[in-house]
This record gives structure tokens, C-alpha cells and sequence, in this order.
């Protein structure tokens, strides 16, 4: 849930760009927009793709908007063909200079511990739910039989088991389960090296921020270098219809920072505190597994401060 509400905000804020800056684009540029946050959603959800493979496609989208909307305003006749040309030419000449490729870099380390948490979080539900209905072998039946019920055989419905004879049967039942323990705690550990991850160097909130000033940056790269890659396209592309006059290319519009500092301020804050209070809390079950004989032994089932107990053959 915090993971969708930081790509939402990150998601509007890189519209709001489009709609405040590069308004001549700015409705055909929404798809590629929301294409490129679902692509990274599905990332970290662990899906089969990659964030090289996001990000890239969404400048080749990209590419012909600017080209057409910005760097020559006055193309009428933008065909799917000569729109894919520009696609497949973006591989090639780089419009957007190093802001594409800094931006998968960045982008690929916080979202690679983001995609390993979300990873090992349905690991470790997996796990908890495979042992929540632990099979009990027959002869752990009979020992529990023994434990629980076989006082009553002698009129003894009050007589409640010794600990240490607990102890021995549930280790016994659950001894299956208690070999968890080992792979347990370091599953605990690395769910905190992972959170430590996201806090530290990757952190997701800070790249996530940063998506619509490296688009930015891309696009006033390419609007600096477009009558370059105006001469480039037209060898490889051909020249497409202009209106007469040939409308001169777009003002380069210096943008500030996008408004919404705030909201975007309450979602990291929420993403570090549910970190941190998610992380303590799994830290205090480090030793579930292996102290689950002891917790059930725990409490009502046995008797603990009295002199007599059941242990199994006979009241001690």
C-alpha cells in the first residue's frame, strides 16, 4: 500500500510536469506516463521485466512527441510509420543525452531492494501459511491424548500436566516445525538488511521523486540539441509534411520544482515509519520456531504453581 501511494504520487507529480511545461504535448504524452509507472509497479511486484527496459521504452515513446510538438511544432502529418522511425531512432542518436541512463541507474538500485522486500514478505506468508496446519503424526496424537485426557480416566478432570511433561510432548509433535528456526532468523535478517537498504543508499522515495526532474532535464537536452537531431532524422527518417511557414521550435520553458512537496513529504514519512515499526515487530519473533513448544506449554494448559501435576503415568 505505501509502495502504490509513493508510484501515484511520483506518477501525478510527472504529469503535472507535462501539463505546466510542455502543454503541446502534454495529452499524448499521459499513456507513456502511466505506462512507465505500471511497468515499475509491476517490478516491484516482481514481475518478469526489468527497469532498463521501462524507462527505455518510455523515451522511445517520448521521442517523437518531442521531436514533433517541440523541436519542429510544425509537422502536420506524423504517420505510424515515420512515428516508429523516430522510435528506433532514439536507440541511435541519444537525443536525451546521459539523463535517460541515469535515470535507469538510479531508478534500478532503489527499486531492486523495494522488489526484493516485496519478494521476501510473500515468501515469508507462504512459509507461515504452509505451517499454520501442521499435520500431526499418530503418535503425537497419542501423546497429547495421554497428556490432556487420560487423567480423567482416573477422576482427575482437574489435574492439569506437568511442564517439563508439556515440554517433551509438543517438542515431540513439533519437531518438524522447529527445524524452521535456523532458516527463520535469517529470513528475519534479511528482511532488516533489506529495510536498511531502502533507507540507506536506495532509497525508494528519494529516486521516485527524482523521475519528473530527470525527465525534465531529458527533454530541455534534447530541445538545446534539436537542430542536430533535426539534420540526423531527416537523412534517416526523411522530412515530414510541414505547414507552410515552418512555425519556429518550442520556447525552452525553465520549469521549478512541481508543487505537491507535501503530500509527497506524508508518504515517505509513512513508508519509514511502517519500515521501521514492520522491522521491529518481525525482530521480536526471531525465535517463534524455536520457542513454540514453550509458548504453548505456556499459561493455562499446565500447572505451573502447585505441587501436583500429571506427568504422563501418574499425579506427582
Amino acid at each position: 500500500e505505501a509502495f502504490e501511494s509513493l508510484l501515484r504520487f511520483a506518477e501525478n507529480r510527472t504529469s503535472s510536469l507535462f501539463e505546466t511545461a510542455y502543454r503541446p504535448m502534454a495529452k499524448e504524452a499521459a499513456e507513456p506516463v502511466k505506462e512507465l509507472f505500471t511497468d515499475l509497479s509491476l517490478y516491484i511486484l516482481g514481475a518478469e521485466t526489468t527497469v532498463e527496459s521501462a524507462v527505455l521504452r518510455f523515451f522511445d515513446s517520448l521521442f517523437p512527441l518531442v521531436y514533433s510538438r517541440l523541436i519542429n511544432p510544425g509537422i502536420t502529418d506524423l504517420s505510424e510509420d515515420y512515428t516508429e522511425c523516430l522510435r528506433l531512432t532514439r536507440q541511435d542518436i541519444n537525443p536525451f543525452g546521459h539523463y535517460s541512463k541515469n535515470m535507469v541507474t538510479e531508478l534500478s538500485k532503489s527499486l531492486w531492494a523495494s522488489r526484493m522486500l516485496s519478494q521476501a514478505l510473500s515468501l515469508g506468508i507462504e512459509v507461515i501459511n504452509s505451517t499454520e496446519h501442521a499435520a500431526l503424526s499418530k503418535e503425537c496424537s497419542r501423546a497429547l491424548v495421554r497428556m490432556q485426557y487420560c487423567p480423567h480416566c482416573q477422576g482427575l478432570t482437574l489435574i492439569r500436566p506437568c511442564v517439563g511433561y508439556c515440554l517433551n510432548v509438543m517438542r515431540g509433535c513439533l519437531a518438524s516445525v522447529a527445524e524452521l528456526d535456523a532458516q527463520w532468523r535469517e529470513f528475519i535478517s534479511t528482511l532488516e538488511y533489506l529495510t536498511n537498504e531502502m533507507a540507506a543508499s536506495h532509497e525508494l522515495e528519494t529516486a521516485l521523486a527524482g523521475i519528473w526532474s530527470s525527465i525534465n532535464e531529458a527533454i530541455l537536452h534534447a530541445q538545446l540539441n534539436g537542430p542536430q537531431l533535426s539534420a540526423t532524422v531527416d537523412k534517416v527518417c526523411g522530412q515530414p509534411k510541414q505547414q507552410e511557414g515552418n512555425l519556429s521550435s518550442a520556447s525552452i520553458v525553465p520549469v521549478k520544482e512541481v508543487t505537491g512537496t507535501q503530500t509527497f513529504v506524508m508518504a515517505h514519512t509513512s513508508l519509514n515509519n511502517r519500515r521501521r515499526e514492520f522491522i521491529s515487530y518481525m525482530k521480536r519473533s526471531r525465535t517463534f520456531y524455536a520457542s513454540i513448544a514453550e509458548r504453548l506449554c505456556d499459561g493455562d494448559l499446565v500447572m505451573r504453581d502447585s505441587s501436583t501435576c500429571w506427568n504422563g503415568e501418574d499425579v506427582v
